[in-house]
């Protein structure tokens, strides 16, 4: 058979054994420098929507053995799990986290939810924030209100809702899909189903686990016929992905909080795998967090926690043995997370594949495979 354009083989420039392989950044040293993870890339290949087909994208796999990778369609990645392998799934549910409410005066304010703290009880976030200098209630309809605190030195606030029925249905009446701020344009109707994966089950994020995005239910199926045991962990996405690293040395960066969950029934399945030498695969930088944030160092307990856990570059990684990703922005803590698991050098070298090649960076992008 013919080899297509989509799964044409890179393999990057010759290096000597002690700079290849899955710990090369480590070794070419700066790997601790924010610097190190910045890229140019054009604006045209920020996805702005998704493709018509969950499925359709494409898909970039990274051998971290052989410092080599490959071009495919995201359908392939039926190919490249086996039977008995455990692919970790994230559930946590993206909420219609972006409101508009109004002061009296008839100014507008805009929020983002980030943390139920209990009792119509919201931590939240303001813009502009230079609108609320004092303490008030904002209207978002003519059935909710909110009285709105002061800024924290984090500069989140809190928002204590009132309402004359059910609040949160109210909420989800008036409330707008949170698209990540490189997405230029309102959300639409579509969005509150496309920026959502189909095993979303539990409500709580603020941007949705984006890995997830690719997977439609006609894979999930061709991967449970072919005996891929899938399992589900949830961690509610919150405001540490909307903050940028501003220290010159990413391990003086500090991670907020995001809240997690595994359970006895997945911890189970992943410690099996691992004792009989089956590989895990995460979905995503959310269930990678959450696999490490639960590993004692023999093993993977359950439980619920929150996490602030930061993976980078000299940090080991020892439940997921393969990661499926998206491409991420430059100096995010995210694409230190994939160095940390696949060398800062092969990751340079495929980010500026995926450049080259043309691919649809970020949230409505294209994937990652790497093994």
């Amino acid at each position: 058979m013919k080899q297509s354009q989509m799964s044409r083989t890179h393999e990057p420039p010759a290096k000597n054994a002690g700079e290849r392989g899955a710990r090369s950044g480590e070794e070419t040293g700066g790997a601790q420098d924010l610097a190190s993870y910045d890229y140019d890339l054009p604006q045209e290949l920020i996805a702005q929507y998704p493709l018509p087909k969950r499925d359709g994208s494409r898909l970039m796999h990274v051998d971290r053995a052989a410092g080599t990778f490959r071009h495919r369609s995201f359908r392939d990645i039926v190919e490249f799990i086996a039977p008995g392998e455990v692919l970790v799934l994230n559930s946590s549910k993206v909420i219609p986290a972006r409101l508009f409410g109004f002061k009296e005066n008839g100014t507008k304010v805009e929020l983002l939810l980030l943390k139920n703290l209990g009792e119509r009880r919201w931590q939240c976030l303001v813009h502009p924030g230079r609108r609320l200098k004092q303490e008030q209630w904002l209207g978002f309809s003519p059935h909710l209100k909110g009285w709105i605190s002061l800024g924290a030195e984090d500069g989140s606030r809190e928002v204590v809702f009132e309402s004359d029925g059910d609040y949160w249905q109210e909420i989800e009446k008036v409330g707008h899909v949170p698209l990540p701020p490189y997405i230029k344009r309102d959300d639409e109707a579509d969005d509150r189903s496309t920026y959502q994966t189909v095993y979303a089950r539990e409500p709580g994020s603020v941007a949705a686990p984006t890995a997830g995005l690719h997977f439609s239910p006609e894979i999930l199926e061709a991967l449970r016929a072919k005996g891929v045991l899938i399992v589900e962990l949830v961690l509610h996405v919150g405001m540490g992905t909307f903050l940028p690293v501003k220290t010159q040395r990413i391990d003086e960066h500090r991670m907020h909080s995001e809240f997690c969950t595994v359970d006895e029934e997945a911890a189970g399945v992943i410690n099996l795998a691992k004792a009989e030498g089956r590989r895990v695969i995460a979905v995503g930088s959310t269930s990678m967090r959450s696999l490490e944030s639960f590993w004692n160092g023999q093993n993977l307990g359950s439980g619920s926690k929150w996490t602030d856990i930061f993976i980078y570059p000299g940090k080991q990684i020892h439940v997921a043995d393969a990661l499926i990703t998206n491409f991420h922005l430059p100096k995010s803590t995210l694409i230190m997370m994939i160095a940390a698991f696949a060398g800062l050098d092969l990751i340079k070298q495929s980010y500026q594949a995926a450049i080259d090649e043309k691919y649809r960076f970020f949230s409505y992008g294209d994937a990652m495979y790497i093994s």
